[in-house]
Parts: structure tokens; C-alpha cells; sequence
């Protein structure tokens, strides 16, 4: 994986193969940026990233200067590997290994901007729990975003704060605002 923008443009991180991971590719992180972009000001920026992986996205985003992000998984070596990175690189990053449905229902934080990237063969359900959850825990700031990642075969518009898609090969990103 690659950095796309930022003070790290370009660079390449190389993760493990042994986790069980599935890094968003750099077309659809390009195209989501490039939609981010067009809506906030990332200096500052306070974000969670859910089911963080190899933390592509809290590269991304720590690359681009935001200010606080929180990148929380269960997976012990990719928390292992986010550490690491962070430090090797003196990232805002925090890491927390952690359930993502806990972490959420436990979580005092707002965030401007909250990525979830869940496994794509969660279901339905798994999926809209997340919107619940940062809904009802009221965890998005003012004008704050929620995204979904998810592959193609799954629908999240019939979600009340649901207000787009768009898809990248068969990636989509599901936007949600309260």
C-alpha cells in the first residue's frame, strides 16, 4: 500500500502477510480522499478508524495532518503493526485493540470523521449496528461523517441517517449524516 497525498506522499508501507486483512485499494482510497477533500479541512481533524487493518486509512489520514485518530481493532497484530508504523513515522496515531461494537459502546469521544472497513461477508445487520451505534452513542461532532466500507452485494440506503454511495470497482462507501 502506498500514501497517496500528504507529507508522506508516495510512500509505500509494507505489512505482514500474515494478517488477516483486506487493505482498501488505492483507487477507491483516492477516490474517498478526493471526497473528503471537497468537504473538510483535515488539519485537526478528529478520527476514528473501526476495524482499522493495516491502517491504510489512519496513514492516510495522519499523512494529510489530522489532528487525533484512533485506529482500533481485534486483531492484536494489526495493533502490533499500527504501533509500530506510528512510531516509526511519529504519527498522531492511537491504536486500541478492542471488539469494535464494545469499543463503540463504550467510546466518550467525538469524531469528526468515523471509517468503519468491517469484514465484507458481515451481514446486514452487522453492518447497520455500526450506524446504530454511532448514532444513538451521538459520537460524530457537528456536520460529522460516518463511512461504511462494503462490497457491492450489500445495500445500507434503507439506514434513516444514510445520505450516499459511491462505488469503486467493488468497494462501495456508504456516507452517513445525522
Amino acid at each position: 500500500m502506498r500514501i497517496i497525498s500528504g507529507k508522506y506522499k508516495g510512500k509505500r508501507i509494507t505489512a505482514p502477510k500474515k494478517l488477516p486483512v483486506r487493505p482498501t485499494t488505492d483507487m477507491a482510497k483516492e477516490g474517498l480522499f478526493n471526497i473528503l477533500n471537497n468537504r473538510f479541512y483535515f488539519d485537526g481533524l478528529k478520527v476514528l478508524d473501526l476495524f482499522s487493518g493495516t491502517g491504510n486509512i489512519s496513514f492516510e489520514f495522519a499523512s494529510r495532518d489530522a489532528g487525533e485518530i484512533m485506529a482500533v481493532d481485534s486483531f492484536a497484530g494489526c495493533v502490533h503493526f499500527i504501533s509500530k508504523m506510528t512510531k516509526e513515522m511519529d504519527l498522531p496515531i492511537t491504536t486500541a485493540k478492542s471488539d469494535v461494537f464494545k469499543f463503540l459502546e463504550r467510546s466518550p469521544e467525538k469524531f469528526n470523521i468515523v471509517f468503519a472497513d468491517p469484514p465484507y461477508n458481515f451481514d446486514q445487520n452487522q453492518f447497520l449496528k455500526i450506524a446504530d451505534l454511532v448514532f444513538e452513542r451521538e459520537l460524530l461532532l457537528d456536520d460529522g461523517l460516518l463511512i461504511i466500507e462494503h462490497s457491492d452485494k450489500t445495500d445500507l440506503s434503507q439506514h434513516p441517517k444514510f445520505s450516499e454511495s459511491r462505488k469503486y470497482g467493488g468497494s462501495v462507501f456508504s456516507f452517513f449524516e445525522a
